[in-house]
C-alpha cells in the first residue's frame, strides 16, 4: 500500500519576500535560542515545539542546535550563480539542476547574496536571513525572462526522520509550463501525489524497490512523461520536476526531467 502524506510548502511571493517568510516561520525560535545562548543557559526540553522539531529533523534534530541549509537551482532560464554568506563565497558557478550539499550554520542571522556566476554586479538576491535549527532547502524556481511562471525562491522544510522499512519521497513541481499534475506508480496505478500545481510539494512512502513513475495531467489517464527510480528502505529522497513539457515553445532548451537526490546519506 502507498501512503500519501501531503506536506505544507513555505512559499514566498518573490526573493525579497523570502525574508518575511523565513523570519515569520523561523525567527522567533531562533531569537529564543540566541537569547538562551547569550545567557549561557541550555534549556533542555524548554518547549514541546523544540522537542518535536528535533524528532522530525532526524540527525540534525539529534544534534539539536545546528541549521542545515542547502540550495537548489531549478530556474531553467537563469544563469549559473554564485552564493555568498556574510560575504564569503560558499557556492560558486552553480548551474541549473544542481542541488548543493547541506551547509552547516549556527542558528542566527546571515547576509545571503546570490549573483550571476563571476559577476558580482548582477545580484538576484541580497538580504539578511534568520535561520533556526533544522534542515531546509532553498529552491530557486520559475523564470527570469520566460512568460510562464515568475522567478521566486521557495523555502522547504526537509523531513529527514526515519521512514522505517519504507522509503520517503518528497516531490516538488518546478516545471514552469506544466499544468497541475498527478504522480502515479505505473505498475499498480496507485496515485502517489495528486493535483500538484507549480510550486506545490507532495510526499509519499513506498517499500524499497524499483518503480516507474508516471507524470499525468491532474485527473488524466495519459502520462506526459515516465521516469524510472530506485529507492532504498530507511532513506529519504527529494524529486524535483523541472524543465519544460513543451521545450519547442520554451525560451531555453530545457526538457522536462525528474531530478532525484537522496537527502539522507
Amino acid at each position: 500500500m502507498v501512503s500519501l502524506d501531503r506536506r505544507e510548502l513555505l512559499k514566498t511571493a518573490g526573493s525579497v519576500a523570502l525574508i518575511g517568510t523565513v523570519a515569520g516561520c523561523m525567527g522567533q525560535e531562533s531569537e529564543s535560542e540566541d537569547n538562551a545562548s547569550s545567557e549561557g543557559e541550555q534549556q533542555e526540553g524548554s518547549g514541546s515545539g523544540n522537542d518535536s522539531a528535533e524528532e522530525e529533523t532526524g540527525e540534525g534534530g539529534q544534534d539539536g542546535e545546528m541549521a542545515m541549509v542547502r540550495v537548489t537551482h531549478l530556474s531553467p532560464d537563469a544563469p549559473n550563480v554564485d552564493i555568498y554568506v556574510d560575504d564569503q563565497a560558499v557556492l560558486e558557478d552553480v548551474p541549473y539542476r544542481t542541488v548543493s550539499d547541506y551547509l552547516e550554520l549556527e542558528p542566527g542571522t546571515y547576509g545571503v547574496r546570490i549573483t550571476a556566476a563571476g559577476d558580482e554586479e548582477t545580484v538576484v538576491f541580497d538580504e539578511q536571513v534568520d535561520v533556526a535549527a533544522g534542515w531546509f532547502t532553498l529552491a530557486a524556481v520559475g523564470e527570469l525572462e520566460g512568460q510562464n511562471q515568475p522567478f521566486e525562491v521557495l523555502v522547504l522544510e526537509d523531513d529527514l526522520s526515519d521512514p522505517g522499512q519504507n522509503a520517503r519521497v518528497r516531490v516538488l513541481h518546478a516545471s514552469p509550463d506544466a499544468p497541475e499534475v498527478d504522480l502515479v506508480a505505473a505498475d499498480s496505478g496507485d496515485p502517489l501525489a495528486e493535483g500538484l500545481a507549480f510550486g506545490d510539494t507532495g510526499s509519499f512512502e513506498v517499500p524499497e524497490g524499483a518503480y516507474t513513475l508516471e507524470v499525468r495531467p491532474a485527473g488524466g489517464e495519459e502520462a506526459v512523461a515516465e521516469f524510472d527510480v530506485e529507492v532504498a528502505a530507511g532513506s529519504v529522497y527529494s524529486a524535483f520536476a523541472v524543465g519544460y513539457v513543451e521545450p519547442a515553445d520554451a525560451p531555453v532548451d530545457a526538457p522536462f526531467e525528474l531530478e532525484v537526490v537522496e537527502d539522507t546519506q
